[in-house]
């Protein structure tokens, strides 16, 4: 199934398009709408300006010709007196001229309002309508009575806005072509950190621990890879962790293989005297029923873990399983010639658990100090009410712990490997257990230092004002 959803997750992953490519086509499309909209916009006023430009051109040339004709003899002939060049520029801007005498014919587009006006000898600029199409108009009074008027069609005038359009289009046109592959690089430049960020999961996905990124880039892509070599380094401790844990446990487990086997092998061969037979077998029970508690050590660790594990809350008296601890622990403190106290509260302690594993709890504990506890020292079981809480409390005389076991106390297998051929340790496994069970439980686990000198182990548990869920 696992390779079925790789295989149908492939086609997708190659259908993606990149940031790079997303980027470019963002940066090209809004570039586009800048110039579509710039083209709308400035459509109008470029076209404004121009008439104001044509109108006021007009006007000059209107003035220019009046001038040319009142300078001139007066016999009829007016269009011969006009200068050259201004009979050009006339052309180009393709200028129709009038010549109107009061009485006469108006000018085509005027109205009779500009037209007495302009027989009155006041100056004519504005827009009329003719049959070819709308001009501009500009009328000039002469000193003989009579007048000129220039027209020029509204269309040359547009069609010289719409030249300007044009280039400005073509500006912007060529502007996003440049834009679009400085994006690119841009967008390149700042996706780098992104996929050397892609190529270091994919190495800590094959395995690799020893990935580091260098922090580049935008603040937000910068502290991709700052999390990324934390869980670099956070991988490498779990999984050094779990390879420690692997090897105390592996060697637990061959040691009473070990003996297991040698006796097999001795009772196979003969080897073992007929009287030595009872002896022998019963070693291989005792070795058998450690394998057996370490293996349902394990089994309990990895159920603590898992979403499966149920515990089965009752109404109990803590200081109740507190009394049948003692009664068992004192005799085996004794044997090994260590000072059992007691200190249970002398009134009842009820609490709705699972009494089972709170008397788990307290047998890791105090197993765990016996171990470590010389002869001659103290271990002290403690049950009392605190605001809020119910309390277990496990000291002991022993070595102690140092301030960084402290921190690491309840993680499988730390202490039994840093510990091991030093002082007498286990498994590794109860600690852990005491920590996940507590937490199971409704409560927590701590560890210290005891005031006998050695660790002192505290679990708290919700009392029944404030039971566990």
């Amino acid at each position: 199934m696992a390779d079925l959803a790789l295989a149908d997750e492939s086609p997708r992953r190659k259908a993606r398009v990149s940031i790079v490519t997303r980027t470019v086509l963002m940066t090209s499309i809004v570039a586009a709408i800048v110039v579509v909209v710039a083209g709308i916009v400035s459509y109008p006023m470029i076209s404004s300006s121009a008439r104001q430009q044509a109108q006021g051109t007009l006007g000059r040339l209107a003035d220019l010709t009046a001038a040319a004709l009142d300078r001139g003899p007066q016999d009829g002939s007016r269009d011969k007196l006009l200068p050259r060049d201004l009979s050009a520029a006339l052309l180009a801007e393709q200028v129709l001229g009038y010549y109107v005498v009061p009485g006469g014919p108006p000018a085509p587009g005027m109205t009779a309002a500009e037209t007495k006006a302009l027989n009155e000898g006041v100056s004519i600029s504005a827009s009329g309508d003719t049959p070819q199409g709308a001009v501009l108009i500009e009328g000039r009074p002469l000193k003989s009575g009579s007048s000129v008027v220039l027209e020029q069609p509204v269309s040359v005038v547009g069609g010289s806005a719409l030249a300007v359009l044009l280039r400005f289009a073509a500006a912007l046109v060529i502007g996003l072509l440049i834009a679009m592959p400085i994006g690119y690089i841009v967008a390149r430049r700042m996706t780098r950190p992104l996929r050397a960020a892609r190529d270091a999961a994919n190495e800590m996905a094959g395995g690799s621990r020893d990935v580091r990124l260098a922090p580049e880039g935008p603040s937000e892509i910068a502290d991709i890879a700052v999390s990324l070599n934390h869980l670099s380094s956070a991988l490498a401790i779990s999984e050094g962790r779990q390879r420690e844990f692997l090897m105390s446990v592996s060697h637990e487990l061959r040691t009473p293989l070990t003996a297991v086997k040698g006796y097999a092998e001795a009772l196979a061969d003969g080897v073992v005297a007929p009287e030595d037979v009872a002896r022998t077998g019963a070693t291989m029970g005792a070795e058998a029923d450690r394998l057996d508690r370490l293996v349902k050590d394990l089994l309990d660790l990895a159920r603590l873990g898992a979403v499966t594990f149920r515990l089965n809350p009752t109404p109990s008296d803590l200081v109740e399983i507190g009394t049948e601890a003692s009664a068992v622990w004192a005799h085996r403190c004794a044997r090994e010639k260590v000072r059992f106290v007691p200190e249970l509260q002398t009134s009842a302690l009820p609490l709705t658990t699972d009494s089972m594993r709170v008397r788990q709890i307290i047998d890791n504990l105090i197993e765990n100090a016996l171990r470590v506890s010389p002869a001659g020292s103290v271990i002290v079981l403690a049950v009392r009410r605190e605001p809020g809480w119910a309390v277990v409390e496990v000291r002991d005389s022993g070595p102690g712990l140092t301030s960084d076991d402290l921190t690491v106390a309840f993680e499988p297998g730390v202490l039994h490997e840093r510990y091991r051929g030093v002082r007498p340790v286990g498994t590794g496994l109860g600690l852990a257990m005491v920590g996940r069970l507590a937490t199971g439980l409704g409560g927590f686990a701590a560890v210290g230092t005891a005031p006998e000198g050695g660790a002192c182990f505290t679990v708290r548990l919700p009392p029944d004002e404030s039971p566990a869920t």
